[in-house]
């Protein structure tokens, strides 16, 4: 959560929120949520998604978020590219952008290996605990077949 500008849920009636409104945006056709576990334990290490869908577009938003006891063991761009398939082949995009904290080094390196470009730097876009912050956007156009 450190480069991600929202709070931190704060007990057991948060996270119900956060999965209530998860299951939403399915139901709404907004946008779907994957858990991300290792193969055989169902234990959540993070999750996944296109929680920003832009139907008229083709273009959808992901996020993606996991749990630092897994990090730089290449689980997040395994599931990266599990999700780039999904939204390319299945759900026809033609594109798919993630917008992100210029700091965010890790998550900038997942995506730029995986052909993701960066498209825009935008300087103090959002408002967080008062500190008006810097956003990059990187997106990247379905493999032409």
């Amino acid at each position: 959560m450190k480069y991600i500008g929202r709070p931190r849920p704060n007990g057991m009636e948060d996270i119900f929120t956060l999965l209530e409104k998860m299951k939403k945006m399915v139901t709404d056709n907004d946008g779907v949520t994957w858990a991300m576990t290792l193969k055989g334990d169902p234990k959540l290490m993070g999750h996944i998604s296109f929680h920003r869908l832009i139907k008229e577009h083709d273009r959808a938003e992901i996020g993606y978020m996991m749990h630092p006891d897994f990090f730089g063991q290449g689980i997040m761009s395994e599931a990266l590219k599990a999700l780039l398939n999904y939204g390319f082949n299945t759900m026809g995009l033609h594109s798919i952008e993630a917008i992100a904290s210029p700091l965010n080094n890790a998550s900038i390196k997942i995506l730029e290996r995986n052909g993701f470009i960066r498209e825009a730097y935008f300087k103090e876009i959002f408002c967080w605990e008062g500190q008006y912050l810097d956003s990059v956007v990187y997106s990247l156009i379905a493999p032409k077949k």
